[in-house]
């Protein structure tokens, strides 16, 4: 069955589909082609992706369209009253069973059934589901009489399926009988145009909704709004449009107003080495050895200093006396933070085992830092006298501006961090 650019146009107009990636549509395009017929869908995808939408859409392209459609959340039902929800039971079968009841495998005979997060479904009911899928018959919980089903079932999660398999949490045979025919959804990050096209969307309808003017971006504003990566995905970006559409007054929208409502980001410092990126840079956890380790000599440095001055006064002897165990190992103390420091940062490149505990130094790491690059940083730390993180973090983000022409792309990606951080940083620091 092939699905022309007509039909596919038509199933979004039918279903409120927004959006025209590739990946999107090639979705649609299966879950079109599978619908009349009566296989098993496993949809994967993210949180707020959609997943829901695409059980309808296999349901109302179906001959079962007129049959009846329940959607299941298996992870908000309870473990000790899935099986009855799912399959029913008999008066008396447990505590609290009054009457029979009948199970969503009875009523939705001839329908669909939406299982949504079949992930969370307990181990015991995996195996009374793959009756169903398998024989079309289910047993009542406290009956013996076995009863036949005619229903379709649509399955959806958000956790990788056969990573539950191989930690015994999920049935192999029940997986790869739900995954008939999968459909990934993606995730509203990858879907770039896309999510201007949603925002402009909700955008009218909450306007329709509360009776304004519907909320409109500014160019800036929409290139930090493509570059958010939405973990909520669509649900997340609806969210966003409800909030502002409801507290602003300024139906216009700047770059700087929708940072406000983008969730923070962490680290809220600048993480000056970006361990999927480029190893010439600092990570802020070095950043953080490095101060405590200044920090420490300039310590050293002072008990020596008061050691001398009490070397040279009269009542200074009594003092050293009383308490010897202060300056006994001051010579020893200096020698090895001196020898620490030189082996960290003067050495050129070294290797810190990120599993050992602070300061511990492993020569067969895998995480390599060269900082032949950034010597200017180094040394400038070195010397300093004031040990202001915010002072330093800003001195490099000048720095990286500079030295990419105050281009902020390539200055985010110098120092690590997202090119909205970066812009927030430039507002909070007034660097011009």
């Amino acid at each position: 069955m092939v699905i022309e650019q007509a039909e596919l146009l038509g199933i979004k107009q039918r279903f409120g589909i927004i959006g025209n990636s590739s990946r999107l549509n090639y979705a649609l395009t299966v879950a079109a082609q599978v619908a009349p017929t009566d296989m098993t869908v496993l949809i994967t995808g993210e949180s707020g992706s959609g997943k829901e939408s695409f059980s309808k859409i296999i349901h109302h392209l179906s001959p079962r369209k007129h049959g009846q459609f329940i959607a299941i959340n298996c992870g908000a039902i309870p473990e000790g009253t899935i099986d009855s929800e799912l399959f029913g039971h008999e008066k008396g079968a447990f505590t609290g069973a009054q009457e029979a009841r009948k199970g969503y495998f009875e009523v939705t005979n001839g329908g669909t059934i939406f299982l949504d997060e079949v992930g969370e479904m307990p181990f015991g009911t995996q195996a009374r589901l793959l009756r169903v899928l398998e024989y079309g018959e289910f047993i009542k919980v406290g009956s013996s009489k076995v009863q036949k089903t005619d229903v379709r079932v649509v399955a959806a999660t958000n956790v990788n399926l056969l990573d539950a398999v191989n930690n015994g949490k999920f049935r192999e045979d029940l997986y790869y009988r739900l995954s008939q025919v999968p459909i990934t959804v993606p995730p509203l990050r990858e879907r770039g145009n896309d999510i201007e096209l949603l925002f402009r969307k909700f955008a009218i309808d909450f306007s329709e909704r509360y009776h304004r003017k519907p909320i409109q971006l500014t160019p800036e504003a929409k290139e930090i709004l493509l570059k958010y990566r939405f973990p909520g995905n669509i649900r997340e970006l609806k969210n966003l449009v409800d909030r502002m559409s409801v507290m602003l007054n300024d139906r216009q929208i700047d770059g700087e107003t929708l940072l406000e409502f983008l969730p923070q980001e962490r680290p809220s410092l600048p993480t000056l080495y970006n361990r999927l990126g480029d190893q010439n840079n600092f990570s802020e956890r070095d950043l953080l050895y490095k101060v405590l380790f200044e920090m420490r000599h300039d310590l050293n440095e002072l008990k020596k200093l008061v050691h001398q001055v009490l070397q040279n006064e009269n009542y200074g002897n009594h003092i050293i006396e009383q308490h010897q165990d202060l300056f006994n190992n001051l010579k020893d103390d200096i020698s090895k933070q001196e020898e620490s420091l030189e082996s960290r940062y003067d050495s050129g490149p070294y290797f810190l085992n990120t599993k050992s505990k602070v300061g511990d130094i492993s020569k067969e790491s895998d995480n390599t830092y060269d900082l032949e690059n950034i010597e200017d940083i180094t040394l400038e730390a070195e010397t300093s006298d004031d040990l202001s993180l915010e002072k330093k973090e800003k001195e490099l983000i000048v720095k990286a501006l500079k030295k990419n022409g105050n281009k902020r792309k390539y200055a985010a990606r110098d120092l690590g961090i997202s090119e909205r951080t970066l812009y927030r940083k430039i507002k909070q620091y007034e660097i011009d």
